[in-house]
């Protein structure tokens, strides 16, 4: 079998192909034969050596993957062989908040999805809708399910914001409109203000026509503000003076690269609570993935790549600036 490994301290350049034997399944665990896996923003913080987690040096990169069991390891009933599966990017991070024990994710202290065969722990795995391709259904792990995290509490008649149209922002606005809320976007690109409309957002503010967003996102909602920001940039100065009294931002990341200081002052004037969103729980994966079911949802991808050129979908990710998710196919492996 063939899996990449990363560099973390040489970035996409460090990204090199290995050939190895097949592994097979312990106690508890399967074997799983990947069919495709996504990029997101936390893998070229991996390959730039400023993640916020350990790496673990020569680890197989990629959270995000979906593939078919082909073995089960002892004591595994679930899943069957031949099911189709994605992983949880936190594999022992079943259900409630987030603890210490369960910061072990995929693609960073572990092995992730970009080779043909990964041996995951049974209980990590979820059953993927069955309307996807697997093209699709590789890119829900880490912006799926952080977005739906994010939105956790969203009900019918609030207003959401979110920022730009990365693939978590881009998942913010399909799953804000499923939970029946108004979605107002911002975006930096005019020419992605009808496609933000065309996933449900009902309002797009251009930031370059309005640098300061904040004040026409307070215009459109009569001055009371927004309920929820999904914020990924890493802007508090101006989610919080978008945010209405009680409202909450969800702290998805630092996208823009700059960690600035918060007002204590104006956090205290917002009334709001500022909640850090760290992907999400397994239980949060299932239950994101019977609402895009039921809904017939389709995640937006950008681009698709073979294997054999994956260093080339990274650099694309990197500098294209895509709408949608950057997806890299694993072909069967012949016996």
């Amino acid at each position: 079998m063939r899996s990449f490994h990363v560099d973390s301290r040489a970035g996409i350049a460090g990204l090199a192909v290995r050939e190895h034997e097949r592994p097979t399944p312990g106690p508890g665990e399967v074997l799983v034969a990947v069919r495709a896996v996504s990029l997101s923003f936390r893998e070229l913080m991996i390959l730039r050596g400023n993640y916020v987690l350990p790496v673990r040096p020569d680890v197989v990169p990629v959270s995000d993957g979906v593939g078919v069991v082909v073995a089960r390891g002892p004591g595994v009933d679930w899943p069957v062989d031949g099911e189709r599966v994605a992983a949880a990017v936190f594999p022992y991070w079943r259900d409630g908040p987030l603890e210490p024990a369960y910061l072990e994710q995929l693609g960073g202290s572990l092995d992730g999805m970009l080779t043909e065969y990964a041996v995951l722990p049974a209980s990590a795995l979820v059953p993927v809708p069955a309307h996807l391709s697997d093209e699709e259904a590789a890119t829900l792990p880490c912006a799926a399910v952080t977005a739906w995290n994010a939105l956790e509490g969203v009900r019918p008649g609030d207003v959401v914001l979110t920022l730009g149209s990365g693939g978590v922002s881009l998942f913010a606005v399909q799953f804000a409109r499923l939970l029946g809320a108004r979605v107002i976007a911002t975006t930096g690109d005019p020419g992605k203000a009808a496609r933000l409309a065309g996933l449900g957002a009902g309002e797009v503010v251009d930031r370059r026509t309005y640098p300061e967003w904040q004040l026409r996102v307070r215009g459109l909602t009569g001055g009371r503000g927004v309920d929820r920001v999904v914020d990924v940039v890493g802007d508090l100065e101006r989610s919080l003076r978008s945010v209405a009294l009680a409202g909450q931002v969800a702290c998805v990341g630092f996208r823009a690269g700059e960690r600035p200081a918060v007002d204590s002052g104006l956090l205290f004037a917002a009334g709001a609570t500022v909640r850090p969103v760290a992907i999400g729980s397994r239980a949060q994966f299932v239950a994101m993935n019977r609402a895009i079911e039921a809904n017939g949802l389709r995640p937006v991808i950008d681009r698709v790549f073979p294997f054999d050129e994956a260093v080339a979908a990274f650099r694309y990710y990197e500098s294209a600036d895509p709408f949608g998710k950057v997806v890299i196919t694993v072909p069967p492996r012949t016996p």
